[in-house]
């Protein structure tokens, strides 16, 4: 049995990062032709882009701020026109900050991932998901974190905004099933990304330790679960959280 998304368009925010990069390798691996966004990394996303036409899939690079409505409608219309309408969409972009324990963390780091984790859930809904509701097809990933059960000190900002997405994400699963459109969530442990590998990957035995399957997550490991929730292995999945966290996660029923 094989993940075959030959034919699917797929959009991923994020696309230039470092989870991304590989995300957007994998669903093009599987088949579907893939369109990267990026906010101020226009090189690698050009890159990747060339990349993955040089493997005979269709791509193409897209800069939008998802924090602002309007730059994620300008998003849509270019995407729409130049590169065709997305079947799967990968919610993963997420503003970068320093944590900080609550009472040092600065006020804006709250807002800043309110508006990078749960409104931009919010302004890619209302901008891609009436043309798949129209399609009546739709398969729409969501990265969300371990931190959003595990909730440990210097985190709250992030967590917060992640447990706030995760509930948007549940209902607009209820709100949209009928539409033939599956909406589910990632939650990933600490991954190692290629930007680590370059920089040497901290070993953090500590962190690994506390994880049942003894070692830390890899982009790989995230990018497979994304791909099996973009195709029609998983077609009788919404609603769902999964964390790729190698058991350090076990939500209860």
């Amino acid at each position: 049995m094989n993940i075959d998304l030959t034919g699917r368009k797929a959009l991923v925010t994020g696309g230039s990062g470092g989870l991304g990069r590989t995300i957007v390798r994998t669903l093009a691996e599987c088949g579907a032709d893939v369109a990267v966004h990026y906010h101020s990394d226009s090189k690698n996303a050009e890159a990747l882009v060339s990349e993955l036409k040089a493997s005979g899939r269709n791509s193409a690079a897209f800069r939008c701020d998802i924090t602002k409505s309007d730059s994620v409608e300008k998003m849509r219309d270019e995407v729409e026109k130049g590169f065709g309408i997305p079947d799967i969409l990968v919610v993963n972009a997420v503003i970068q900050y320093e944590w900080k324990r609550l009472l040092d963390q600065d006020i804006k780091d709250y807002y800043s991932q309110f508006e990078s984790c749960e409104m931009q859930f919010v302004y890619m809904m209302k901008a891609f998901l009436p043309a798949m509701i129209q399609n009546r097809y739709g398969r729409i990933v969501v990265m969300n974190t371990e931190c959003s059960v595990m909730a440990e000190p210097g985190c709250s900002a992030y967590t917060a905004a992640k447990r706030g997405l995760d509930g948007l994400v549940r209902v607009a699963a209820k709100e949209y099933g009928g539409d033939g459109i599956t909406i589910n969530q990632i939650a990933p442990g600490w991954t190692i990304t290629d930007k680590e590998r370059a920089n040497g990957v901290n070993p953090a035995p500590e962190y690994v330790a506390s994880v049942p399957l003894a070692r830390r997550g890899t982009d790989t490991d995230i990018a497979n679960m994304t791909a099996f929730l973009a195709s029609d292995l998983a077609s009788f999945v919404t609603g769902a959280f999964i964390p790729v966290a190698g058991g350090r996660v076990m939500p209860a029923i």
